[in-house]
């Protein structure tokens, strides 16, 4: 069946000329690259060029490609090394990243709603403002949902330095948010 192939799969077969699963792949994990690269650049019009690239890359690297990693993984990987060589040969005037929308829970009331957006907004201009290297974890790890390992392999880095940068990383976002009067709750 077409639709449960998986993306491992789809690589093989790109990698046999297979235009259309490529398509499949790039309707699977466009949106997640162009997030990560538009967090990691601030700029939608880049993140729209690499997520592009990234997929002209898979197409040309996918014989190679040889399934140490998960493709999402992989293609993150991409992302990440495309983002960084871009801004080191260019800067663009920087277009604000809009944070994705919050959806309501049917059951908040609109206060609570409020707490929440207001939590989000607080929380998000904290990782913001980190330093790049704890900036990056907390992306991969909590708005990607990748594993520490798949953190490393992305990164390029050894599994205990993102435990590291992980740790140092939420206990500044804690000390930010208590002391912005936020408790550790939701929201």
């Amino acid at each position: 069946m077409m639709a449960a192939e998986t993306d491992r799969g789809l690589v093989e077969r790109v990698a046999k000329g297979d235009r259309a699963a490529v398509r499949l792949l790039f309707m699977r994990h466009h949106a997640r690259v162009y997030r990560f690269v538009a967090r990691q650049t601030g700029s939608e019009l880049m993140a729209d060029d690499i997520a592009n690239e990234v997929f002209l890359e898979l197409w040309r690297q996918a014989p190679a490609f040889e399934g140490r990693s998960e493709v999402s993984t992989w293609l993150l990987g991409i992302a990440r090394f495309k983002a960084l060589s871009l801004l080191r040969k260019k800067k663009e005037d920087w277009i604000d990243d809009h944070d994705a929308a919050q959806v309501a829970d049917g059951a908040d009331t609109p206060e609570v709603v409020t707490m929440k957006e207001d939590k989000a907004a607080a929380l998000r201009h904290f990782i913001d403002a980190m330093p790049e290297e704890h900036r990056t974890v907390i992306d991969l790890a909590y708005y990607h949902g990748q594993s520490v390992s798949e953190i490393g392999e992305v990164l390029g880095i050894p599994v205990a330095t993102v435990k590291t940068r992980m740790f140092y990383a939420r206990k500044k976002l804690g000390e930010a948010l208590k002391a912005a009067g936020y408790d550790r709750g939701w929201p």
